[in-house]
């Protein structure tokens, strides 16, 4: 990557031509890959520049055609450009470029990547960060204006209610069945008036705006007759009146009025008293302004507790298991919207016999720890069969599962590794900490685990040692491991950001995101930050230092647990359902 910028600055000095003569004859010509073989190539490959052979864009100098590149999607400079030519497809390996591109989404002030920048995947960042702020930006108040609205509409149902029992007539020796039979007369009159048109209202009022009131079958078939002689001698006048109603919703829709707005306007004691019959109609159920990128689905979770913890499967963000205080670990098929499966091994009522606490997987193979003090196994290409159950001696906390080997972390302050196909498959378990291991992380070096005790541990796996432990004001309770850096969040709803390099591990900053109690849940990836939190919000993050909040969902309830899988968003929260964020076809 350090040649790319390089040979960018050597580029005026007139490296050789690239061998295209045209980029129209690259794109009509075979495609010649895996035929010749490649040879070595010199640093004159990644920053060529023009020459009298060259004709349209590739003849203009480098540094023009990397601006260029710089304003087009990081999707288009990634997959498209390889395609077009050589040349161009070398725009997308300028490292230069592609930070300038990151500052230019982050801001000047901001520190991107917080840790490490040696062998940082910058497109791949780039690339995240534009599709986080494509999908996002404005959510959070797309959900929070929703929320508002249903509850609004909630509470005008409720007043309309109580208004229509405050206005109902009394009369002494009324019936129940007569009350219906003057109720569905009442019903039929204002049909016959004004037909039954869909998506409209009518309200009757006296002179006082005072609803008249319906006592007595001679005075239902005299306001019948009425009825009918308005409607025979009025008609005309009242479909005007209803057209010039229906042109002022129409021009206040038109400039972006709310709802509550159109409804006051109706208000009849906002248009006067003189007519005998108002008409209201009900705003529009179609949004006006253009659907978000993103489409959630929330699913009842068929749990009767709650979602400790949800995980995302499969690769594609199709298939999703739940860990429940229901001892459950059910499988869902996202695409579908359905349940697949209750795990379970035969003869049992439940898949633990203790609260499921934390889920992991890889490849087919799914892990489950609960307060039962056991691991349990699934073959997910099996339909979720039992393979295994491992005897842990205190309750499983985490999990963290690598192609080689389960690692646990338990409430007896110990991290054990186990390797799930041996008939004997504990392999070490070590006591890091002094206190319950309540999160960790892991990759094919280290085990990085944080405990109630306060403290941070790492652990090399190939020396089979501790090798590091740092002490905090607070402790963990999320953590993400992401290239060189580990991301947490602790108990106080604060942030924590370390570096890890052969083996230390160091503490870079912490952050204070607007979480006012405890991180449930944290994934990080080289552009992206996803935090959860039992004080009912979930956000969205660039992870820079400090981290840009591009979006803030509420809920009803704590959050308990995140999964993000191929831009696919999983949240479990205390409501009872599981929520599905994705983004639209």
């Amino acid at each position: 990557m350090s040649a790319a910028r390089i040979t960018v600055c050597d580029s005026e000095s007139g490296p050789g031509p690239d061998p295209l003569t045209s980029p129209s004859a690259e794109a009509s010509g075979p495609d010649l890959k895996g035929l010749v073989p490649a040879s070595p190539r010199s640093s004159t490959d990644v920053s060529p520049s023009p020459s009298t052979e060259m004709s349209g864009l590739l003849s203009l100098p480098w540094e023009m055609l990397t601006h260029i590149a710089s304003h087009l999607p990081a999707q288009c400079v990634i997959t498209v450009l390889p395609k077009v030519c050589h040349t161009l497809g070398n725009v997308g390996k300028d490292t230069t470029a592609w930070q300038l591109r990151a500052r230019r989404l982050i801001g000047s002030q901001a520190v991107f990547p917080v840790g490490p920048r040696e062998d940082f995947d910058w497109p791949s960042a780039c690339l995240e960060m534009e599709q986080l702020i494509t999908c996002w930006t404005g959510q959070g108040h797309l959900v929070a204006k929703q929320t508002k609205k249903d509850e609004e509409e909630s509470e005008e149902v409720k007043q309309q209610q109580r208004a229509g029992q405050e206005e109902e007539p009394v009369v002494e020796g009324q019936q129940d069945g007569r009350e219906e039979e003057l109720e569905g007369v009442g019903v039929e009159g204002q049909e016959v008036a004004y037909g039954v048109d869909e998506g409209m209202e009518v309200v009757m009022e006296g002179e006082e705006d005072e609803i008249q009131p319906i006592v007595g079958r001679d005075q239902l078939e005299r306001l019948r007759e009425e009825l009918e002689e308005r409607l025979d001698d009025d008609a005309g006048a009242l479909m005007v009146e209803e057209r010039n109603h229906r042109m002022v919703f129409n021009d206040i829709e038109a400039l972006g009025g709310a709802p509550n707005r159109m409804e006051n306007l109706a208000d009849p004691r906002n248009l006067g008293n003189r007519r005998r019959v108002e008409v209201k109609q009900r705003p529009s159920p179609r949004s006006q302004s253009p659907p978000p990128a993103l489409e959630c689905t929330t699913l009842p979770t068929c749990h009767i507790a709650q979602v400790n913890s949800v995980l995302l499967l499969g690769g594609e963000g199709a298939v999703c298991a739940t860990g429940s205080r229901d001892m459950d670990v059910k499988l869902w098929d996202l695409k579908a919207g359905s349940l697949l499966h209750t795990l379970g091994a035969r003869g049992e009522f439940s898949t633990h016999q203790g609260w499921v606490w934390c889920l992991a997987s890889q490849g087919p193979l799914l892990a489950s720890g609960g307060f039962d003090s056991t691991l349990r196994l699934w073959d997910l290409q099996a339909g979720g069969a039992a393979t295994g159950l491992i005897k842990t001696g205190a309750a499983v906390l985490c999990l963290s599962c690598q192609t080689d080997v389960l690692v646990a972390g338990t409430f007896d302050k110990r991290v054990s590794m186990y390797d799930t196909r041996a008939a004997e498959p504990l392999v070490k378990s070590v006591r890091l900490h002094g206190n319950a291991v309540m999160c960790l992380a892991a990759d094919d070096k280290y085990i990085i685990s944080g405990s109630k005790d306060c403290t941070v541990a790492v652990y090399d796996r190939r020396a089979c040692k501790g090798l590091k432990k740092i002490r905090l004001s607070s402790y963990l309770l999320s953590m993400s491991y992401s290239g060189c850096e580990v991301w947490a969040g602790d108990n106080r709803g604060m942030l924590h950001s370390f570096s890890i390099q052969a083996g230390t591990l160091k503490p870079l900053s912490q952050f204070d995101v607007g979480h006012t109690a405890l991180v449930t849940g944290i994934h990080k990836s080289a552009g992206s930050l996803y935090t959860c939190s039992s004080d009912c919000t979930v956000k969205v993050h660039i992870p820079c230092a400090p981290p840009r909040t591009v979006c803030i969902m509420p809920h009803q309830m704590g959050v308990n647990g995140l999964s993000v899988e191929a831009g696919v968003l999983a949240v479990a929260s205390g409501e009872d359902c599981l929520e599905i964020w994705r983004p639209r076809n």
